[in-house]
């Protein structure tokens, strides 16, 4: 399977055509920006890190009965994937506080939430992905309510799963970011899985192995990466 024509450059992935119009290629960067663009940087090794890592954890979602857009790995930073059209919502799933959840409330990072919570961003650069609810997404025709439904039982089915699989690993999932996608008129979980959507603390010490490194110039940000793939066992 060959890239043809680039469909998309985004901050993290270009995506491209085949000659299958069913099928793309996503061919992740290792190019890391933060605060909507403002900051912007390189993290050695990070796009075969996404990629793969991606790959690996949709492939458990789906035997969990999340499906995705995943297709094959065809290199350490390709993968063919089912040509989706993307709902524009950021879907927002979070166990713990943390970054603009615990600003915005007042509070300290690292509490545990009574449960968790799901939260929907209007994905628009331009507007700074703001904040919206369901009754927004309705209003805006971004999605029907059949759809908003699946996503969020999707959202919370993925994060059971994430929760169990990195506390085998010695992580907590503090919360992440997902998109999702419509294929054939189905709603199936698209884009990545990965420290750059993910937060992910390490359970004993606390340490963040995540893109906050790269946020909060932490430093070892390519430790912090290279860390959670090991842990994940990936031959």
């Amino acid at each position: 399977m060959e890239k043809l024509e680039q469909l998309y450059e985004g901050k993290a992935k270009k995506v491209f055509k085949t000659d299958n119009p069913d099928v793309l290629i996503v061919s992740y960067k290792d190019d890391a920006t933060a605060f909507n663009g403002e900051k912007k940087g390189t993290i050695v090794g990070k796009g075969a890190i996404n990629n793969r890592m991606t790959n690996h954890i949709f492939k458990l979602l789906e035997e969990r009965g999340v499906p995705t857009h995943y297709i094959n790995e065809l290199s350490d930073t390709d993968t063919a994937v089912k040509a989706v059209s993307i709902v524009p919502l950021e879907v927002i799933v979070r166990n713990y506080s943390a970054g603009s959840f615990a600003k915005k409330l007042g509070m300290e990072e690292g509490i545990k939430l009574k449960v968790p919570t799901l939260e929907f961003s209007y994905k628009d650069d331009a507007l700074g992905d703001p904040f919206i609810n369901g009754y927004y997404a309705l209003a805006l025709d971004l999605a029907t309510q059949e759809e908003i439904d699946k996503i969020a039982s999707y959202a919370f089915k993925v994060n059971e799963v994430l929760i169990e699989y990195f506390a085998k690993l010695g992580i907590d999932l503090i919360d992440f970011k997902i998109e999702f996608g419509r294929y054939h008129g189905e709603i199936i979980l698209a884009d990545e899985i990965s420290p750059d959507t993910c937060r992910l603390w390490d359970k004993e010490t606390h340490e963040k192995l995540d893109k906050d490194r790269f946020r909060r110039d932490l430093g070892h940000v390519e430790d912090a990466y290279k860390e959670v793939f090991k842990r994940l066992g990936i031959e």
